[in-house]
């Protein structure tokens, strides 16, 4: 089947255009001028270039294309202009939709993220696809953003046009070139960045087993619901013990007060903007930690039988691809990874 992936030169784009290959998809890229190959290179895929600002690229990614796989976004938690965000999040999956719509495209697995549903719920209950969020409590123009495309994609479904949801949680694992906030504090952790903590928590799943979320969604989703696609809620202490272990490195002791926390984005945004450059501690992402965004992922494994593998073996992947690429300073010396289920 002829399939168009967008977003394939990023860590999940990147991993769920590997599987449709390997299922035996004919895979068509939608890459922009000047975009790194790197995940990719080695990939049987047609590469075509393009924009998702530019609609009329993507009416000739979609030549031909019965599903799509939207999962590009800018990813950022600070950008010096915040619109360009919203240009490529908002505008740019409507002009997808757009696209799709024009060239009969059959299904369209549009990916969003958990942070639509992972808000604080009355009752205290984990949130789950049923968790109805607001725009007002979407923190940063990132979560905003990303709120504001999905409804674009329910109202896209609700008019017709084939599309399912998929929400994945924390992708840890290979490949997370950039890397995101997550690589972050794992690329952080393994360089002696660390010294402290704060009080937060996320959903961790390994980014293969999300990218087979993506697949199974295209074959057994319906059509406007969503799916997260996660696996275990841990606290930022126990992804940093669990580094620990891996790497025998230690792990850090101190918990940091959220006030500080903030406290301290605020200086190294101020810093940023007197040199140039980008913030070490982006404010959304400060605000982000005063809240645990632990989900509950049990809807995706009723009805596309996705079922996520243990968190550890991906936590290893990670670390050796950290290792392997030149992210460690002192990578020679570094303990080896011994668990032989990691490769």
């Amino acid at each position: 089947m002829n399939v168009l992936v967008t977003g394939a030169t990023g860590f999940v784009g990147s991993h769920v255009a590997r599987q449709l290959v390997e299922s035996g998809h004919s895979v068509r890229v939608l890459v922009r001028v000047g975009g790194n190959p790197l995940l990719i290179q080695d990939l049987p895929v047609e590469r075509c270039e393009g924009d998702l600002r530019d609609i009329l690229s993507l009416g000739r990614a979609m030549k031909g294309i019965r599903r799509v796989f939207h999962v590009a976004a800018d990813y950022r938690l600070w950008s010096r202009n915040p619109q360009e965000i919203y240009q490529s999040n908002v505008e740019g999956t409507r002009s997808l939709f757009e696209a799709a719509r024009q060239n009969g495209v059959e299904r369209i697995v549009y990916t969003s993220t958990v942070a639509t549903m992972a808000v604080p719920t009355p009752d205290g209950a984990l949130p789950n696809e049923e968790t109805h969020a607001t725009l007002d409590q979407m923190v940063g123009h990132y979560k905003r953003s990303k709120f504001m495309a999905e409804l674009e994609a329910i109202k896209a479904a609700a008019d017709g046009l084939p599309v399912v949801i998929v929400n994945p949680t924390t992708p840890v694992g290979p490949g997370d070139w950039k890397p995101t906030p997550t690589g972050r504090i794992i690329v952080d952790f393994l360089n002696g960045k660390m010294p402290a903590y704060v009080d937060t928590g996320l959903n961790i799943a390994a980014v293969e087993d999300i990218a087979a979320g993506h697949l199974l969604a295209a074959e057994k989703g319906r059509i406007g619901e969503r799916y997260l696609l996660g696996a275990r809620n841990m606290t930022l202490k126990q992804i940093l013990d669990t580094l620990a272990t891996i790497t025998g490195r230690p792990a850090p002791r101190v918990r940091l007060p959220h006030v500080v926390a903030v406290a301290a984005a605020h200086a190294s945004e101020l810093y940023a903007r007197f040199t140039g450059g980008e913030p070490q501690i982006p404010l959304e992402g400060a605000k982000m930690s005063r809240h645990r965004m632990f989900v509950a992922s049990d809807k995706a494994a009723r009805e596309l039988g996705y079922t996520p593998g243990p968190v550890e073996p991906a936590f290893e992947r990670a670390v050796r691809w950290y290792q392997n690429h030149g992210y460690i300073a002192d990578a020679q010396s570094a303990r080896p990874i011994a668990r032989p289920h990691a490769a």
